[in-house]
């Protein structure tokens, strides 16, 4: 795929804006205004790349413009070291938000004097209920809820006691501010929500300015309003909440009246997508770190070998939709294979090495052969590697007693090294030092090319013994065998794949990859007839070159 981004593919969110941009329509002549606004809590995952992809990509499709927005309202998990990365994570997949970089707490003035106003029309009252008074009160889907005692409490008294909460005179849990709209609605969203609470923890950016904090259906609603949001895109979790989101830009007087879209959020095969469980993973060692490259976080993903365009080209395939679906992890293997295949430069490693002598092959010879970085693209050159006695070979590229359609080393039987020589196979020895291959070459079959012209049906990769360089090998699984990982944690009876990782030592790799990884860190290397590998961001160095496997060269996977 072209590295080049495609213009976003028209879904039902683009035919709703579009009826609002039209003549006549709610925001006609103005320009689409998005927004993007993450928790900074944790770090954002492949879930969080749809939600953002479709509000950058949907501002860009209609030449208009999309805001970052921390989501700071909850001081107790936020940190200041999630923003950077945020911003890190987006910049990566190729958005940019500009100048328009903002923080609910930005408005925390506002949203005060907002919650002031409802007071004053009667639509916000102080609440002495506790917390878990509020939840026994709030009746079921076939019972409506019981009013607060002090539903009807006197607007001046209430204005009196939001001051009061704002100053600290109050303990956290004894006071709230709830919305006063249906106990009896049957969106139980909308029975009296509480939309301020007490709480003394520092906030990460207000320090310990305020004590009381907007609940988020009340704040995002505020916020949107504020920036000139003409559309906030939100997850079809939000859709129930709708209602009040509405009913809080009706009733404030707020600058200007956003319209909400829901879509279904990203469900992924085999993957969590509950920050909550990612930091506990963290927090339990079960992984190492937010950016272990079996987390589905983009930080993980990154360092595993994802590209930011296979990530969009993933989320634009599998299309924008009201319904919620599973979507198979080899579809998103499918999709990275498919770019790191047209760019991914040739490399020859040898995973399971054993030795190949080619008994016939002066001691002091050493010949250049030149290797194609890629069968497809000549413009990607070529890089150099040397052939002489002794090199490496898989360990399953010999067999002593083959089948007969084997075509790779067994007695007897021809080879071509790739790039070199063709080898014929003249017997092995067991040694102390591991397993011995010996053969043949061919003196006038350099490049492969046979003088008599006989066909040599199998070809293998191989590496020089002289110049190799040893290697570390990552080979990953997904974290969870259970295709709904998040129903077998909701039931207790998750499990973390033991195979997840499969650490292989003493690889051996051609001296061009270690080179070219010098040249171009995050660059990904089709290891030949292994797979794709790019180095470790994290534990890779010249000395110890490390690399992890983005994705196998094949799989189950058939596109439509």
């Amino acid at each position: 795929m072209s590295e080049e981004k495609q213009e976003m593919s028209n879904n039902f969110i683009h035919e709703m804006i579009e009826e609002d941009i039209a003549p006549g329509g709610q925001y006609a002549g103005q320009t689409v205004h998005t927004r993007f606004p993450p928790e900074p809590n944790g770090y954002l995952h492949i879930g969080h790349a749809k939600a953002l992809y479709i509000d950058f990509a949907t501002a860009e499709k209609y030449g208009g413009v999309c805001n970052l927005r921390m989501d700071d309202t909850n001081p107790v998990k936020e940190d200041e070291r999630y923003v950077q990365a945020l911003k890190d994570d987006i910049h990566w997949l190729g958005f940019d938000w500009g100048d328009r970089f903002y923080h609910a707490s930005d408005y925390f003035e506002e949203m005060y004097g907002y919650a002031c106003e409802l007071i004053e029309k009667g639509l916000a009252f102080v609440c002495e209920m506790s917390p878990e008074e509020v939840r026994e009160a709030h009746g079921t889907l076939t019972e409506p809820g019981r009013p607060s005692p002090w539903r009807d409490r006197p607007i001046e008294e209430s204005l009196d006691l939001f001051a009061r909460m704002r100053a600290g005179e109050f303990p956290a849990g004894k006071l709230t501010l709830r919305a006063k709209i249906d106990m009896s609605s049957g969106n139980m969203n909308m029975r009296d929500p509480v939309i301020y609470r007490i709480s003394y923890e520092h906030h990460h950016r207000t320090g310990d300015k305020w004590c009381i904090y907007p609940m988020y259906d009340f704040a995002h609603p505020l916020e949107d309003a504020i920036e000139g949001i003409t559309h906030s895109l939100c997850s079809l979790e939000f859709e129930d909440h709708r209602p009040l989101y509405n009913w809080v830009i009706e009733n404030c007087s707020v600058p200007s009246k956003p319209r909400q879209i829901e879509f279904a959020r990203l469900n992924l095969e085999q993957t969590m997508m509950s920050k909550r469980y990612l930091r506990q993973l963290v927090e339990e060692g079960l992984v190492d770190s937010w950016d272990d490259p079996r987390m589905p976080t983009l930080r993980g993903l990154r360092r595993r070998g994802y590209t930011p365009q296979a990530i969009r080209n993933f989320i634009e395939r599998i299309g924008v939709s009201k319904v919620d679906s599973l979507v198979a992890l080899d579809f998103l293997e499918y999709c990275l294979r498919e770019d790191l295949d047209e760019h991914a430069l040739r490399m020859m490693v040898v995973k399971d090495p054993i030795e190949l002598i080619i008994t016939n092959y002066p001691e002091d010879k050493r010949d250049k052969v030149s290797l194609s970085n890629h069968p497809k693209r000549p413009e990607l050159g070529e890089h150099e590697h040397h052939f002489s006695k002794r090199v490496w070979i898989e360990r399953d590229d010999f067999m002593v007693d083959a089948p007969r359609k084997y075509h790779r080393l067994t007695p007897g039987q021809e080879v071509r090294l790739r790039g070199a020589y063709v080898v014929k196979c003249t017997g092995y020895e067991e040694t102390p030092e591991g397993l011995k291959v010996y053969a043949e070459y061919d003196p006038e079959s350099f490049g492969g090319k046979t003088a008599d012209g006989r066909k040599i049906r199998g070809t293998i990769h191989w590496v020089e013994a002289q110049s190799a360089k040893d290697v570390e090998l990552r080979l990953y699984e997904p974290l969870f065998t259970s295709a709904k990982p998040q129903e077998e944690l909701a039931a207790g009876t998750l499990e973390i794949n033991p195979n997840s990782r499969q650490i292989i030592k003493g690889a051996k790799a051609e001296p061009a990859l270690i080179e070219a990884v010098g040249k171009k860190p995050e660059a990904a290397f089709q290891f030949m007839r292994i797979g794709y590998f790019v180095a470790d961001s994290v534990d890779y160095s010249p000395e110890t070159p490390v690399f992890n496997q983005a994705v196998s060269l094949r799989s189950s996977y058939k596109p439509n």
